[in-house]
């Protein structure tokens, strides 16, 4: 949405309330907002009377209308160097998000009121152009430099890595794309003003200054077992493809597998060790088919991108690229593995055989093609 459909400080303040007051995804909170506006629900809400219809609303907030101050929730924020993004906001991820509710989804599984953010990144930047990688907290030192290799290579791509801000595979996911100057999302499970885990206070104090904390729930929110599992949709959603690093077969991580496969998603797993506990999950992934099998950098990137385009729309580049049209042609003659004669050259490519000896004379220079015994070959 444009600038002029940007929420002003009431609308705002609406929707951090009527984030606050319910848990989230609260689609009946949704409902009311689509259908009488943010500061008509947060009225309607807090004065417990809302049109016909819309009773689930007053059910969803019950517990928690007399205890939420929403000045208080906002001057966290202000103290911390967060905001509230709205469906209103420029930045709101929708393309992203609005498969949460096209999607044949669980009931906890629609679209979040508001999202709550902390850092210089914008939500704008994940979607497609993102790649989450999620794991294992007790993960394998192979595991962990998988994932660290994974994020920089795929911020070096121009990549956002989304990832949870866990221990083990999500820490060191996040660690490898701030150390190549990459963009990464920690989407988080508790309020945004929350270090959790508290032993990775300072990497979160690092992806706040340099890139994106994400929550749909308010500041002040501990983090619960429950709020995992519906943080690992928005961690699916968020992302173009999820790649499962390392995961027992019961697992968090296999949880937000299942909501890529849910929600339409390219998922990859890493393979291990057959004989490591934590790469049980990746390896049924695998042969049941649900997982491409993701070996390296590029394969996790063609996930999201099979033509081999980076997230700035550039496809690698070949020694070939550059080269007049009958060098080409000619380098596009020759086999694979074989050698053949100028001869079956000029046939196979129809360009005649002077043209042919000058061309392999250029290629020959250039480093991309050899003679052997007077027959002709890609130089390996």
């Amino acid at each position: 949405m444009g600038d002029a459909d940007a929420p002003d400080e009431a609308q705002r303040r609406a929707f951090a309330y009527l984030s606050a007051v319910a848990e989230p995804p609260a689609a009946s909170l949704i409902g009311l907002v689509a259908a009488i506006g943010p500061e008509e629900a947060a009225a309607a809400v807090r004065a417990r009377s809302v049109p016909a219809g819309h009773s689930a609303a007053l059910a969803a907030t019950e517990v928690r209308v007399g205890g939420t101050d929403v000045e208080q929730t906002l001057a966290v924020c202000d103290r911390i160097g967060a905001r509230v993004v709205t469906p209103l906001d420029d930045e709101w991820p929708a393309w992203a998000l609005s498969i949460l509710d096209r999607a044949s989804t669980a009931s906890r599984g629609g679209a979040p009121l508001a999202l709550w953010v902390r850092g210089p990144g914008s939500l704008s930047a994940l979607g497609d152009a993102a790649v989450a990688l999620v794991g294992s907290r007790a993960a394998t030192s192979y595991g962990e430099y998988v994932a660290t290799q994974f994020a920089s290579g795929l911020a070096g791509q121009g990549r956002a890595v989304v990832s949870g801000g866990a221990y083990g595979i999500d820490g060191a996911a996040h660690r490898g794309a701030l150390a190549a100057g990459g963009l990464t999302a920690a989407v988080l499970a508790c309020g945004i003003d929350r270090d959790y885990p508290s032993g990775h206070a300072r990497l979160l104090q690092e992806i706040a200054a340099n890139g994106l904390i994400v929550s749909e729930y308010a500041p002040g929110t501990a983090a619960a077992k429950y709020r995992f599992l519906t943080r690992n949709r928005l961690v699916a959603a968020l992302s173009g493809a999820v790649v499962v690093v390392e995961a027992g077969r019961r697992s968090g991580a296999a949880n937000t597998a299942a909501w890529a496969t849910r929600l339409g998603r390219p998922l990859g797993a890493v393979p291990g060790a057959v004989t490591s506990a934590t790469s049980v999950g990746t390896h049924a992934m695998i042969s049941d088919g649900a997982a491409t099998l993701v070996a390296d950098v590029d394969a996790a990137a063609s996930l999201v991108a099979p033509d081999g385009a980076d997230a700035r729309g550039r496809a690698p580049s070949r020694p070939t690229d550059e080269l007049p049209p009958d060098q080409f042609r000619v380098v596009e003659s020759l086999p694979a593995y074989d050698a053949i004669s100028i001869d079956e050259i000029a046939f196979v490519s129809g360009i005649a055989t002077g043209a042919v000896r000058r061309a392999l004379a250029a290629l020959d220079v250039g480093g991309l093609v050899e003679e052997d015994r007077g027959r002709w070959r890609l130089r390996r």
